[in-house]
């Protein structure tokens, strides 16, 4: 008896969220200015500063408009170089993509902060972990170190980020404290954090943190793994046709598909040289381009969302 009844509860929560997020979609675009029903739409390069080849392609789709918004990878090797980016460019829509783990095999990164302040985020060799599933207690306060640590580095360096989201996810999906962890530095700079009513059902806290000051995205479309590399296209353009209206997050992974991409990547083809290399190759096409005004789609920034929520 209790677990039908609990199964009720569930199910007329799960009904209750999607009225509920029905209409948000709609208010989030009426409270941004826009008109009831629109579809809008970010087209969001990750993981920059990962390598020089991801760097040199999001540069290249970001200065030629194909992809309008971007995160970097602060402990990432190849930071520097974005960063110079970001500071010669600071109409760049760019923010910062938390890292708290290092998943490659034989191309890894430590942390910002000083390994002896954040013990549960490293490995004995002294990178961030490759994973979570052999440490499954990460001291959420150590976290909170090493992202404002990033964050510092970043500001020295000369970036002003326009947001902040989390690089696998590993903030989202890895508990409340975290979550909770990454929002209050979020508040503490003013940035706002990338987070979207479709993670709701699955992570219900993320509801419960968030306040009527923070911007809450609609949706969010990233390409599966499962997804053969020749229905890449088709992917997009079916994900471009049902779009709903709202803020919709495109999270994309451009790179270019060379010797020093797949020498990082090596270990396996999800997220490697030539998945960036097919992400890159779309969202730079005159395919794509068309696919925007055939469906009416209105392109959007995390600067320009930011802007316009301060002022609702």
């Amino acid at each position: 008896m209790k677990s039908s009844f609990s199964l009720v509860l569930v199910l007329v929560g799960a009904i209750c969220g999607s009225l509920m997020n029905a209409a948000s979609a709609q208010s989030l675009v009426e409270r941004l200015g826009y008109p009831a029903g629109t579809k809008l739409i970010i087209i969001h390069a990750d993981d920059l500063g990962e390598t020089h080849a991801v760097n040199a392609a999001a540069i290249q789709a970001l200065e030629r408009g194909a992809v309008n918004s971007a995160s970097m990878m602060v402990p990432c090797p190849w930071f520097p170089e974005i960063a110079d980016f970001a500071k010669s460019h600071p109409d760049a829509d760019l923010g910062l993509h938390l890292t708290l783990t290092s998943e490659r095999v034989y191309y890894r990164w430590g942390p910002v902060a000083p390994g002896d302040q954040v013990p549960t985020l490293i490995d004995e060799n002294g990178y961030l972990r490759h994973d979570w599933d052999d440490h499954p207690r990460i001291d959420p306060k150590q976290v909170e170190i090493e992202l404002h640590a990033q964050v510092e580095r970043a500001l020295r360096m000369g970036v002003h980020p326009t947001h902040l989201d989390s690089h696998q996810y590993r903030l989202i999906m890895n508990g409340k404290e975290l979550f909770d962890a990454m929002l209050r530095v979020a508040h503490g700079y003013k940035l706002p954090v990338f987070v979207t009513r479709d993670w709701f059902a699955q992570y219900p806290y993320l509801a419960s943190s968030i306040g009527p000051d923070d911007v809450v995205l609609d949706h969010t479309v990233t390409i599966d793994p499962d997804v053969p590399a020749q229905k890449w296209v088709d992917f997009y353009l079916t994900a471009l046709k049902n779009l709903q209206p709202g803020v919709t997050e495109f999270v994309i992974h451009p790179g270019f598909n060379d010797e020093e991409l797949r020498a990082a990547t090596r270990e396996r083809p999800t997220w490697g040289a030539a998945w960036r290399q097919r992400d890159y190759d779309f969202f730079t096409s005159e395919e794509f381009r068309q696919a925007l005004q055939r469906e009416n789609i209105k392109l959007i920034t995390w600067r320009e969302l930011a802007r316009r929520w301060a002022k609702k």
